[in-house]
């Protein structure tokens, strides 16, 4: 059904669709003879967009992107750490209005995240421990991801405007090689309500996107960058296929393809890569 609604709009444009490739259970790809241009990418949108179907429109050329870049809040993991954290603080209410504010582009980052951070004076380590232990859980599909890349020789870097103590911890569980992120400051005890600075921000991402696949002898559109906030635009931008995943609106709009419907191994049907090619992890 949807991939003869999604013909459909193709061929409204001029384009054409041959023969489908099943990839795995609900997973089809399609190769398109014509552009993979805005004008393509909204007919498909606007006819699949009264079903659980999420869809990549691109080049057949270099789909299999050689560097992973990734948000880590809400995108990976299922929640937002320094929310979580804030809750163990007993002011979650203040920093999650502010930390949604962010995500949607309304207030700078940087701003907000020392705001939020304050917050946190005198919170003791052992709630980071706490909060990791209690409350970080990776998304569906997170590990599979990581994995099948890695086996195929991409290089996965997890990219935060969250936390080390969180990155570190996280990289780890899901298998991601180099991970970047803030530092938060303490005593030796508590949180100090300070972060390291300069601070990982939207730009920062960016610069890690280039510096990375620079390093592996590539240009911007050999990698795939995914988020769900304002603050990973930039590199969702610059990507050869930047996905936004359960994004806000801000960061939607702009993306190459969503993932709204099924889980963060869509990244690598969009890829191309079949089921019988993930990676098997536990």
């Amino acid at each position: 059904m949807a991939g003869a609604l999604s013909a459909q709009a193709l061929a409204s444009l001029g384009a054409r669709v041959k023969e489908p490739k099943a990839l795995g259970p609900n997973a089809t790809d399609y190769l398109v003879e014509g552009e993979a241009n805005a004008a393509l990418r909204a007919a498909v949108d606007k006819a699949l967009s009264h079903m659980p179907v999420d869809f990549a429109l691109q080049p057949w050329a270099g789909r299999k992107k050689r560097l992973l870049i990734a948000d880590m809040d809400s995108t990976i993991i299922g929640c937002e750490c320094l929310d979580e954290l804030a809750d163990f603080a007993g002011v979650k209410d203040k920093v999650s209005a502010i930390t949604e504010r962010a995500m949607r582009g309304e207030i700078g980052f940087e701003g907000a995240l020392r705001e939020r951070v304050t917050m946190l004076k005198g919170l003791e380590l052992s709630a980071l421990e706490a909060c990791y232990a209690d409350r970080v859980r990776l998304n569906p599909g997170a590990k599979t991801l990581v994995a099948t890349m890695t086996e195929n020789e991409a290089r996965c870097v997890l990219v935060s405007g969250g936390f080390s103590f969180f990155t570190q911890r996280v990289a780890k569980a899901a298998g991601f090689a180099f991970e970047r992120a803030n530092t938060l400051i303490d005593d030796g005890a508590r949180l100090t309500g300070e972060v390291g600075e300069p601070i990982l921000g939207r730009e920062a991402k960016f610069q890690a996107l280039i510096e990375e696949t620079a390093d592996l002898g590539h240009g911007p559109g050999a990698a795939l960058a995914v988020g769900d906030g304002a603050n990973d635009l930039m590199m969702i931008e610059a990507a050869g296929l930047g996905v936004a995943y359960r994004a806000k609106p801000v960061v939607a709009a702009e993306a190459d393809a969503r993932v709204d419907h099924a889980d963060l191994t869509a990244l690598l049907y969009f890829q191309g890569y079949a089921q019988a090619e993930f990676a098997d992890v536990e």
